[in-house]
């Protein structure tokens, strides 16, 4: 069985839109996308006159470095909420096929499936004495007996911050096989020491792997994200795409963002989250009014308060904004930290202490 199965029966022949700059074609004057002849007074290196490349070579050359794989899994847009969409939409019939995503989770699959029609199904997260954790038996058991056709993981969880072991993606993956496509969030990646899900490509083309350069690369207003996997997949998605995914200034900037100098300056950075993590744990947890934090893999943690309004109003009053989780499944009293600078988290622990003093 081909991966190709699983997209829909309408969309595997599907030619897409064919812009001005998917052919291959040669010239000196360029006049077949009605483009302006002259440059913007704003646009200093008459950058933005011509439409992009729909898929940036540069920009995919170095994601192709950057994440260890052949270009040709490639496919670059508009963020990783791009890549959710475009999977949603070309695997799942509205009203027949479900997506699975195990709450408390990151918001867009949900969004992505209701916009599409797509049937929703819920396999809690369990919140466990090591944090929250997928239940794989559950899962699996929802892919064999149901019509499920996308499978969401996020690893690290967000706002949970646990990874995912790579023999637990494997065991749906295999369970999803000729089924269901398994889909793995590795926004925050970066700040995890567990593998990452690429690496299981080549046994699974039933796999897809989502990675971002909003996160630990500091690039979120580029808005570049990647979806990995099977070649012929990713060429269904792309031509689902719109014809002009990635603004030129963002693809550059990203190629930029990804030199040497800018990566080894990513890695000191990613250490100093990581160290700041740990500390931010310890001290977060000393504090009286705090009930539990989580253990994380990622950039933030995850904290249960006594009182998570208070808290929320005393970071606030300080103007230190933290996101938050009370509205989501089994959150009711959690707020979502995001590791700031050593001076920033300093004055998040300070509101927090005093908040207690005063309490």
């Amino acid at each position: 069985m081909s991966v190709l199965d699983l997209v829909r029966d309408d969309l595997r022949g599907f030619g897409g839109y064919k812009s001005a700059r998917t052919e291959a074609l040669q010239g000196e004057v360029w006049l077949n996308a009605n483009e302006s002849a002259w440059a913007n007074e704003a646009d200093a290196d008459a950058s933005c006159r011509r439409y992009p490349e729909p898929q940036p070579l540069a920009l995919r050359d170095a994601l192709s470095t950057l994440y260890a794989v052949d270009a040709s899994r490639l496919l670059v847009g508009r963020g990783s909420d791009e890549a959710i969409d475009l999977l949603v939409r070309a695997t799942c019939l509205p009203g027949r096929d479900q997506v699975l995503v195990t709450p408390p989770v990151f918001g867009m699959y949900a969004v992505s499936a209701r916009l599409q029609g797509a049937p929703l199904r819920e396999v809690p997260l369990v919140d466990a004495a090591d944090g929250f954790t997928p239940d794989v038996a559950a899962i699996v058991e929802a892919i064999t007996t149901q019509p499920v056709k996308l499978v969401f993981l996020c690893s690290p969880s967000n706002p949970g911050g646990g990874a995912i072991p790579l023999a637990d993606i494997a065991a749906i993956a295999e369970a999803a096989r000729g089924d269901a496509l398994v889909v793995v969030d590795e926004a925050y990646g970066e700040f995890s020491d567990v593998p990452s899900a690429t690496t299981l490509l080549d046994r699974f083309d039933n796999l897809v792997v989502l990675r971002t350069l909003s996160k630990a690369h500091a690039l979120a207003a580029a808005r570049i994200g990647v979806a990995i996997g099977d070649p012929a997949l990713i060429e269904v998605l792309r031509r689902c795409q719109a014809p002009y995914p990635v603004p030129t200034p963002c693809a550059d900037l990203a190629v930029s963002g990804l030199s040497p100098t800018a990566l080894s300056a990513t890695r000191l950075r990613i250490d100093m989250v990581k160290a700041e993590r740990g500390r931010m744990h310890s001290a977060l947890q000393a504090l009286p009014g705090v009930r539990k934090v989580y253990p994380s893999a990622a950039n933030f943690l995850l904290v249960r308060f006594d009182d998570a309004q208070a808290a929320f109003d005393s970071l606030l009053a300080i103007g230190v904004v933290v996101r938050d989780q009370r509205a989501a499944p089994q959150l009711g009293d959690a707020l979502r930290i995001t590791i700031g600078t050593p001076e920033q988290n300093e004055r998040v622990l300070s509101a927090l202490s005093v908040l207690e003093v005063a309490a």
